[in-house]
């Protein structure tokens, strides 16, 4: 089951951000899955339908976002994910003008899989950096 699972991990990352293949959230993420930490700290997305109406805006804001699996642990039916993050800040998506600067920041996510599919995410980044770094005036 850890080998699956850790499959299933890097494919969401690979096909979901990577690739920006939209079908794919529907296909591994959960009906009644929940992802904790993402856009912000204190977010909690419930369902395909609330994590891909959030992973739009991300990608209208960042379309070359690009993720990097750095390591991987799974035991049963849960996966530790450590990833690091860069993209370009092209769209408008964050509330305030595209500032067409690159970022890279580091991350974790910590999933639960079950049915060949991601049943919770619980993720850690410091977005609030990355915002203020776009924000900041060269």
């Amino acid at each position: 089951m850890s080998e699956q699972n850790k499959e299933l991990a890097r494919r969401w990352f690979e096909e979901v951000w990577n690739q920006g293949r939209e079908s794919a959230i529907r296909e591994m993420y959960h009906r009644d899955g929940r992802a904790f930490g993402f856009p912000e700290p204190d977010s909690v997305l419930n369902g395909p339908d609330e994590f891909v109406a959030i992973w739009r805006q991300f990608r209208a804001a960042f379309p070359d976002v690009h993720v990097t699996v750095d390591d991987l642990v799974a035991e049963g039916d849960r996966v530790a994910v450590l990833w690091t993050t860069t993209m370009t800040h092209l769209g408008d998506g964050l509330g305030f003008p595209a500032s067409s600067k690159k970022v890279s920041f580091q991350g974790s996510s910590f999933l639960l899989c079950g049915d060949g599919q991601i049943k919770e995410g619980r993720n850690q980044m410091d977005f609030t950096k990355v915002r203020l770094q776009l924000q900041e005036k060269v």
